[in-house]
């Protein structure tokens, strides 16, 4: 052998701080395929799997990057923060945890709003962040949305919810609770002004949200594996005795079941939703012109 391949002398030993250890962050291993590839690779892949194409979680940032122009866009609400009404304390008193969740994440509360163009359309959508709380629903959050949708039919745009929840969240009990009336019944207000609503269902998407505003859109859609429904599956699971379907609870079984109008991947959300709202609001603003006719020839 050559020499500089053979080790001549025995017993080097390196100090630990000399040693060069791979910095943190460079890699991503799937977690369904175990395929590793490097994070700059996933991020370009819109953080799904190149091989097996697994869906990982991304908040707010990443979805209004991948759906607005240019990643463009005016935040709504943006310094809205959750008070204290009930004086709530489990192992740590709601404000303080609170603070430290904002500290953390960067995040004001569990949804940004946000109005822009998509595929040079104008649109308004509400995002949740799984990473603020479990994405909870409390009173900030159906605030925000109920504003959120005021904004759309103020300026004849369509909405979209991107949810990713734990459902209501406990520290505000009922509080958390009305959200889910009061969200409902605006978008009854924008469904009867004939403007579109496109409800993306990502992973997880349960409890009170899916209760509500999450599957009552014109359009419910979903990101691939995502995990949808009520109540998860260990509970139903204890509660009815019996072992769950293969797949239970996942988008693809929630949309064999009737519950879902397609499953999109996240390549290509942004085209998939620029062709919907480009079918569908022709039709909207074609109907509302003949109504304005139909009104200036009986007031003639």
């Amino acid at each position: 052998m050559m020499p500089w391949f053979k080790r001549v002398e025995k017993g080097i030993i390196t100090p630990t701080e000399e040693k060069k250890e791979t910095p943190d962050g460079l890699w991503y291993k799937c977690p369904d395929c175990k395929t590793v590839t490097s994070m700059t690779e996933h991020r370009k892949n819109l953080k799904t799997c190149v091989k097996c194409n697994y869906h990982d979680r991304i908040g707010s940032k990443e979805y209004f990057a991948i759906l607005f122009d240019d990643n463009k866009f005016t935040e709504m609400d943006e310094d809205m923060s959750s008070g204290d009404p009930l004086n709530f304390i489990d192992s740590k008193p709601y404000p303080q945890r609170t603070a430290e969740t904002q500290r953390k994440t960067g995040l004001k509360d569990a949804v940004r709003t946000a109005y822009g163009k998509s595929g040079g359309r104008d649109i308004t959508i509400a995002c949740m962040d799984f990473a603020y709380i479990g994405g909870s629903m409390g009173s900030v959050v159906g605030e925000k949305i109920a504003r959120a949708i005021d904004h759309a039919r103020k300026t004849r745009t369509p909405f979209m919810m991107i949810s990713k929840s734990g459902g209501a969240r406990m520290m505000e009990a009922g509080f958390s609770l009305m959200q889910m009336a009061k969200t409902s019944a605006k978008l009854a207000l924008l469904s009867e002004e004939k403007l579109p609503y496109v409800s993306l269902l990502t992973d997880p998407t349960t409890g009170g949200v899916t209760a509500s505003y999450a599957m009552l859109g014109d359009f419910n859609i979903a990101e691939p594996g995502s995990l949808i429904g009520f109540a998860g599956p260990r509970v139903i699971k204890e509660t009815i005795g019996k072992d769950l379907p293969k797949g239970f609870q996942s988008a693809e079984f929630v949309l064999e079941h009737g519950f879902l109008d397609f499953i999109v991947d996240r390549k290509e959300l942004k085209q998939r939703l620029v062709d919907l709202l480009g079918m569908i609001m022709p039709a909207t603003e074609e109907t509302n012109g003949t109504a304005k006719t139909q009104k200036a020839d009986k007031s003639s």
